[in-house]
């Protein structure tokens, strides 16, 4: 069985609340869900933090015994070496994901710090971005 793990960053957890012309309406808890059900052969963990250093903590901890991280660093995508350099020191592949397109937004939502050591990168899909992920590592 394939152990993978979407980890979320800051003001991830207001899905379902934050904007939802832009994120959507759904929490990212009910997403989850859905994902776990149709991915059933597949562990799928979670962790959200709004805190860079949890952030660090946790790809440090599963990044070299996972088969794939599915990471929205969110806000820190764009200012985080830390998570950068963080994804880079790791074994495990790591999937960039955004829900919104990000270069159709502010022009500092433009540059990441995760894309250069990423497995590959998917923005704007919506929720559906995560599931694509998923699919990328099976």
């Amino acid at each position: 069985m394939k152990k993978l793990i979407i980890i979320n960053g800051p003001n991830l957890n207001l899905l379902g609340k934050r904007e939802p012309n832009i994120y959507g309406s759904l929490s990212f808890t009910e997403f989850l869900d859905t994902i776990k059900e149709k991915y059933k052969t597949v562990s799928i963990e979670h962790f959200q933090s709004n805190i860079e250093g949890e952030l660090i903590d946790k790809l440090q901890e599963v990044g070299f015994s996972y088969d794939g991280i599915i990471l929205n660093a969110a806000a820190y995508t764009h200012t985080s070496v830390g998570i950068g350099d963080a994804v880079k020191a790791i074994e495990t592949p790591v999937v960039e994901v955004h829900i919104s397109n990000t270069f159709g937004r502010e022009e500092f939502r433009h540059h990441s710090y995760i894309a250069p050591n990423a497995k590959g990168i998917i923005l704007g899909f919506g929720l559906q971005s995560y599931e694509l992920a998923i699919q990328s590592f099976l």
